[in-house]
């Protein structure tokens, strides 16, 4: 397997994290997202939304989108699994990771606080504006956690929940994000900042991070 992604993107982090809880390797192949590397002809034609990261399969299929590669990498390889218990558990994880994926993380990415920029926002609006919707939807993921135990998100190993979680408190945490108060947010982000899987995911650990 190939793994397509940079060191900062948060959905090629998840892809990391997943990939060390299976105890899988992959081959690293990198491209700069601030220099435009993924807008590249011959990444394009992996992946025609120029997005990372991608999965190339050794029989040369190609999987784009974080969460529909942690899937496929969960029906491959179901140990340990990311969307344990019954259907209602797993709908509700889902859930979690698809606020953070869906709601929160595309409104604050590189590709949209750069079209921002370029509408002449200023750059205390723009920043603004992101900490505002990264602010907001955690204390509403914090929410959908009530009634649950820890010390993850869904119990007591990380799901695909967990995943999501971290890289977005990566970006909650460049923009200034206060998240002080999300109680069982804070538990599980120490007990994932111990879990092996998770440390060497981290964009600080991988080869080609600044």
């Amino acid at each position: 397997m190939r793994l397509h992604g940079y060191f900062r993107s948060s959905a090629a982090w998840r892809v990391r994290i997943a990939l060390n809880l299976k105890g899988l390797s992959a081959e690293h192949v990198f491209h700069h997202l601030r220099h435009g590397e993924q807008r590249a002809p011959d990444y394009l034609r992996l992946n025609p939304q120029g997005l990372l990261p991608a999965l190339e399969l050794d029989d040369g299929s190609v999987i784009t989108q974080s969460l529909a590669i942690c899937e496929w990498l969960d029906e491959n390889h179901p140990e340990p699994p990311l969307l344990p218990g019954g259907a209602l558990e797993r709908a509700r994880i889902r859930a979690f990771a698809l606020a953070i994926a869906c709601d929160i993380h595309p409104v604050q990415n590189l590709k949209v606080l750069a079209r921002l920029r370029a509408m002449s926002f200023p750059e205390e609006e723009v920043t603004g504006w992101a900490r505002t919707v990264i602010q907001d939807g955690m204390e509403a993921c914090e929410a959908l956690l009530q009634g649950g135990e820890g010390p993850f998100l869904f119990g007591g190993s990380p799901t695909l929940a967990d995943l999501c979680l971290i890289p977005q408190i990566g970006n909650a945490k460049r923009f200034g994000c206060d998240l002080s108060g999300l109680t069982r947010i804070n538990a599980a982000a120490r007990a994932c900042a111990d879990h092996p899987a998770f440390i060497a995911a981290a964009p600080e650990n991988q080869p080609d991070a600044e």
